[in-house]
């Protein structure tokens, strides 16, 4: 099992209208990922939103990742995701990112792919029906990988067109393409993911037990895979999750009982409308559900948090990697203080990630490797 940080640039509250405080979260969260690419992490994913206050303010993820890709040496980057909609962004822009972000990152990139995350944000576009956008990214998907093989492109589909030939510049650093991933919010997206070839983002609500059936669902796709969407299969589901490790196990779990723990959670379920989410899960601006002891033991158990020491933390893990999860990936900040957030990447990278990740190569570096030996 690999490990990674997962970024949006979250900016609660009254910050939200503070372009320093902005600033702010942008460079906390450059630097927890340059700490994590000397810790042991492997990856690190950042957000494309757009209009979505507080929840997340990076809508130009590929700015972002460009300043990573020359502050970090080994960590792959992901976009987290590119939205495939041509009335978001152009197809070609797309291929030029992804390929652009492929080289400053001599093969690091890892191109993610969606079509956005509910009404409000998909509506900054006058896109009215969210459910539009499946027929959209079924088309442009396929194109991009033409786009990247071709020095003279040219397409007329229903939802875009390139009429004359053109030369889409540049090229993937290569070998072939970019590990290609897709967002899973809802259940089916998993099958489809699989049956692609295509790694799984599982921006998940759910704890991870809920999860098995899905993830069972894609490698069951995947191992019948035979006509990848790419020129390789990516086997891997990816999942979010919370971690509080901490030396101590009363501060990691103070932190988990403080009062505006859930609050990102109801931003989560206000935005991202067309995804399943629990019932009863508040709903910005419902007050946030406070945790007390017995509802940290009960979400450790149910696999909706990690938290603890190193050795309770490491514990807990097994309980996602019999589930089959090939990576876990955590939001920071959300309601860490002052250095916590660095102090938790640091404890975590030196004293739990060695004990489930002892492969020194990336994953999908592997796969994407298999290009070369055919």
């Amino acid at each position: 099992m690999e490990f990674g940080l997962f970024i949006q640039g979250f900016v609660p509250g009254k910050k939200a209208q503070d372009p320093r405080e902005e600033y702010a979260a942008f460079q906390h969260e450059a630097e927890l990922s340059v700490l994590a690419d000397k810790t042991n992490w492997k990856y690190v994913w950042v957000t494309e939103h757009h209009a979505l206050t507080e929840y997340s303010h990076i809508s130009a993820n590929d700015v972002f990742l460009g300043y990573l890709a020359h502050a970090t040496k080994n960590l792959h980057i992901g976009s987290g995701i590119f939205n495939l909609s041509p009335r978001v962004n152009h197809p070609v822009r797309n291929a030029e990112r992804a390929a652009m972000l492929d080289q400053l990152t001599a093969g690091r990139f890892e191109f993610g792919t969606g079509r956005g995350a509910g009404s409000h944000e998909v509506g900054t576009f006058n896109i009215h029906d969210p459910s539009s956008t499946k027929a959209e990214w079924d088309e442009v998907a396929p194109e991009i990988l033409k786009m990247w093989k071709t020095t003279a492109y040219t397409f007329k589909g229903q939802h875009f067109a390139i009429d004359k030939p053109h030369n889409v510049l540049p090229k993937p650093y290569g070998p072939s393409h970019p590990p290609l991933w897709v967002a899973c919010g809802n259940p089916q997206t998993y099958t489809k993911a699989g049956s692609l070839g295509l790694g799984a983002l599982g921006f998940n609500f759910s704890p991870i037990g809920d999860m098995k059936p899905l993830i069972g669902a894609y490698k069951e796709a995947v191992a019948k895979c035979t006509a990848p969407l790419g020129d390789y299969v990516n086997d891997n589901v990816m999942i979010t999750n919370a971690v509080i490790c901490m030396k101590d196990r009363k501060r990691a779990r103070e932190i988990a009982m403080r009062p505006d723990r859930g609050y990102l959670f109801s931003l989560v379920c206000l935005y991202h409308d067309t995804f399943p989410k629990p019932a009863g899960a508040p709903v910005w601006p419902e007050k946030p559900i406070a945790l007390d002891e017995k509802m940290v033991d009960a979400a450790i158990a149910a696999g909706a948090l990690l938290c603890g020491t190193p050795d309770e933390v490491a514990e807990q893990l097994q309980h996602y990697d019999r589930t089959g999860v090939d990576q876990l990936v955590f939001g920071f900040p959300n309601n860490f203080v002052g250095d916590e957030a660095a102090e938790c990447i640091e404890l975590f990278g030196k004293e739990v990630i060695p004990q489930y990740d002892k492969d020194p190569v990336h994953r999908t570096k592997r796969f994407r490797e298999t290009v070369l030996k055919r």
